[in-house]
């Protein structure tokens, strides 16, 4: 990840813990160049990606402020370029829970042999799980991950937080995401788990993740109703980003 996208990542968090407040103004670049050991201009750079994202806003002369309702923003959005459980998204300020629903061991199918770069006959754990959210239900996530790169998985560590469980007891880092998010019709599931009409579209994200040697070790995708949450996607393309 590039060094502005790393630095605007962590004042979000700042601002997402409060320890920058609605209506303060960041430290000015100066000092944040020196704290992050980096140019005014990849300062610049990130607080450009801040005030892309609606968290921040800046006033010539004076400095970056964070907006009012940054809280918000920051809680119920994800940049197309994260890779984060719900559990690290939400954990801080929320409950979060999963129900699961299935769990098993089996082969791959073909569009999963694909994704993960394995055979048919390597075995893999199927996971279905209903996410909650201080108890409402959030999204319905659906996984497929290698037995052999992610070992030892329980229905202990479901309830919890799988990337929790990959960073911490396996030691293993996570590096990018591909993702494809479309709009679809609910099916019978999402009607039930989700809580939503016929009528009401639902955000379906799917996406191969990888560890940061490039070895694929997630094919999932999780199916959202339309009003629990959002993508951002930045696009690196104005002058000042």
């Amino acid at each position: 990840m590039a060094k502005y996208l790393e630095i605007a990542h962590q004042l979000s968090e700042r601002i997402n813990n409060k320890e920058y407040l609605a209506g303060q103004s960041l430290p000015d670049q100066k000092n944040l160049a020196t704290e992050f050991k980096t140019s005014r201009m990849t300062i610049q750079k990130a607080i450009d990606v801040l005030n892309f994202e609606g968290l921040t806003y800046s006033v010539q002369g004076s400095g970056t402020y964070v907006k009012k309702n940054a809280d918000l923003i920051s809680d119920f959005k994800v940049r197309s370029d994260q890779y984060v459980g719900l559990t690290q998204l939400f954990g801080k300020n929320h409950k979060i829970t999963s129900h699961i629903i299935e769990f098993y061991i089996s082969n791959p199918n073909e569009a999963e042999q694909q994704a993960l770069k394995i055979n048919r006959n390597q075995a893999v754990y199927k996971i279905t799980r209903l996410r909650y959210i201080d108890n409402d239900s959030h999204a319905l996530e659906y996984t497929t991950m290698p037995t052999n790169v992610i070992p030892d998985i329980t229905e202990e560590i479901l309830k919890n937080s799988i990337y929790n469980y990959i960073r911490n007891d396996l030691n293993l880092s996570i590096g990018a995401a591909y993702r494809t998010i479309s709009a679809e019709k609910p099916n019978d599931l999402d009607q039930k788990h989700l809580n939503c009409k016929i009528s009401d579209p639902i955000l379906q994200i799917q996406q191969t993740v990888y560890l940061d040697d490039g070895k694929p070790f997630e094919y999932s995708y999780t199916r959202q109703r339309f009003d629990k949450g959002k993508f951002v996607i930045l696009e690196p393309t104005h002058p000042n980003v």
